[in-house]
């Protein structure tokens, strides 16, 4: 069965000798079907081979000025050279194992009195070199340099496990790397993840592996088990943050010891990839190791993900709106509201947004989800204005993924003008930790969406590293506390200082502040103290659906034909 040589194109080789009658007896046994080149010396083969390409090298060992054992030593030390394949000519036994060990491919004894023998030879040599070419080829990624996933599976399944070493299977993974395309580019993307690839090739021998690039950013290494890998990976992550430059940049990994051989391979790694996602976002965490209640967890996000569609189709996803209330006056006024998303599955039941959300946001899919609470709160802030004659402002969140949305504003826009609303109705709120995945898209997509009548809700304050350099460059209208130094501010006088100063910074920016997860009497008369303007948190009431929320509108603001319903409206809008 003949491979990949085909007859129509006519192959290169080079004959090196040094007697002239022993070139032109090659060449007519060969020129009928190579185009030959002749070199009388090793140092006129190599002239030759760095200005041309060819398919094979005959070569004489004994020769004045370079002979042949010089030209097969540099050939195999050249990247490129070492692919042509070598045919000695030789009358000396011991010379032509030389050659051999050296990296010849074959030998042809000399004198040469068999020409079909000889061609057949040349013909076979350069079909293995060809097939062997093409082969490599698809084995190799072209951006890693690594195995391709299919040789690398391939392997796995052909191997001979030795009983007394045991293998680990483990999946290496840069965390929110579709960022780095998004800012960077392709290019930068690539050259990050050939780096990533030689750092992890460097690792190799060191624990006997193999590898492969599995997709993406995704890598795959099957290799002998090690006590504890954090100190490899966080040398790799070291190494590829000073190379790229990128601070942000982050390598998790999950391992599985594959002591079960008669598992699939596949599996190993699937396995190992769902205790990798695991720890995504755990800028801490370096590696997880698999188990069985986590494989569960992993088939119930896959189940999750899988849904997402039909949960939208079918409004089995559900808006909370937890009311916030302004406590400047004698009492505190219902003022606004915060949209928070609920799942009610058909199967599983209630499903934690805790358990979802992280989870979206990874994988992009919090997109449609963000999109879906938008609508379902600009039609219900216009259900309540037509009910109940006053507008109650609804923030809502607009996710780190969504801040990178081209279409984010024209979004928005569309929503608000489709419901008949004001866009400072709808209130985007956007978490402090943005600002730190970039910085220059966060104030230009703030100060377009205020531009355009937006108001905006700095969410979470003071849980990031970024606070203070940030509250100098983004154009926010609202601040909000985050809910942890709320809860412990009466038990900790570091937290009790810091929402004080938080106050201050609001105050001496002219910016309310927004105090979230109140629970206690004693937080809130705290808060009011201190001058906060609006709270919110299970003191007053926890998420509500929108017609339980009705019971507190009701309660709180007279229908529109009485005649106190234009101050309640003008109480509503002043927290605007």
């Amino acid at each position: 069965m003949k491979g990949f040589l085909t007859k129509d194109i006519r192959r290169r080789v080079l004959v090196v000798d040094d007697e002239r009658i022993n070139r032109e007896l090659l060449g007519a046994m060969l020129s009928q079907t190579f185009e030959i080149a002749f070199a009388s010396n090793g140092k006129e083969a190599m002239a030759a081979l760095e200005e041309g390409d060819y398919s094979l090298i005959l070569l004489d060992l004994l020769m004045p000025v370079m002979d042949g054992f010089e030209v097969i030593e540099r050939c195999q030390a050249d990247e490129h050279l070492r692919r042509i394949p070598i045919i000695v000519m030789t009358s000396e036994k011991s010379a032509e194992v030389r050659s051999i060990r050296m990296g010849a491919a074959d030998f042809i004894t000399k004198p040469y009195d068999m020409p079909e023998v000889i061609l057949a030879r040349c013909e076979r040599i350069i079909e293995m070199s060809e097939d062997k070419s093409i082969i490599r080829s698809t084995e190799r990624d072209k951006v890693s340099g690594l195995y391709t996933r299919g040789y690398f599976f391939a392997y796995l399944q052909r191997r001979q496990p030795a009983s007394d070493i045991h293998m680990d299977a483990l999946v290496l993974n840069i965390d929110r790397f579709h960022m780095i395309n998004e800012l960077y580019g392709r290019d930068e993307g690539d050259r990050i993840l050939r780096r990533f690839g030689q750092l992890i090739a460097a690792l190799l021998p060191g624990i006997h592996g193999i590898a492969c690039r599995s997709d993406s950013d995704t890598f795959f290494v099957y290799c002998e088990r090690q006590e504890d890998y954090e100190p490899m990976i966080r040398q790799m992550q070291e190494r590829l943050v000073k190379d790229s430059g990128l601070r942000s940049l982050h390598i998790r990994a999950g391992i599985y010891s594959c002591d079960d051989e008669s598992t699939d391979p596949e599996r190993w790694f699937s396995r190992a990839k769902g205790a990798c996602d695991r720890i995504r976002g755990q800028y801490g965490a370096l590696t997880a190791r698999y188990d069985s209640e986590q494989y569960a967890r992993t088939l119930y996000h896959e189940r999750l993900i899988g849904d997402v569609a039909s949960a939208i189709r079918n409004r089995d996803f559900v808006v909370y709106y937890q009311p916030k209330y302004n406590i400047k006056g004698d009492r505190p006024i219902l003022a606004s509201a915060e949209a928070l998303i609920r799942w009610i599955h058909p199967e599983l039941g209630f499903i934690s947004p805790g358990d979802f959300i992280p989870l979206f946001e990874h994988n992009g899919l919090i997109r449609q989800v963000d999109d879906y609470v938008w609508h379902e709160a600009a039609l219900q802030i216009g259900r309540w204005r037509e009910q109940y004659g006053v507008t109650i402002p609804v923030s809502v969140n607009v996710s780190r993924v969504d801040v990178f949305d081209p279409q984010l504003e024209d979004k928005l826009i569309g929503i608000v003008k489709a419901c008949s609303l004001r866009p400072d109705d709808l209130i985007p709120e956007i978490t402090e930790s943005a600002y730190s995945d970039s910085a220059d898209r966060l104030i230009e997509v703030v100060s377009s969406l205020r531009k355009s009548g937006f108001r905006i809700a700095m969410d979470d304050f003071g849980s990031g590293y970024s606070s203070l350099n940030m509250l100098t460059e983004i154009p926010f209208d609202v601040l909000k506390i985050d809910m942890r130094f709320i809860r412990r501010m009466l038990i900790d006088d570091k937290n009790l200082r810091l929402v004080k100063l938080v106050m201050d910074i609001a105050a001496f920016l002219g910016v309310p502040v927004v105090a979230e997860g109140v629970e206690e009497k004693e937080q809130l008369d705290a808060l009011k103290e201190m001058g906060c303007d609006i709270v919110q948190g299970y003191y007053f009431s926890p998420p509500l659906p929108a017609d339980r929320f009705e019971e507190l509108i009701k309660k709180e603001y007279p229908r529109p034909d009485s005649a106190d319903s234009a101050e309640a409206r003008h109480v509503i809008n002043s927290e605007k």
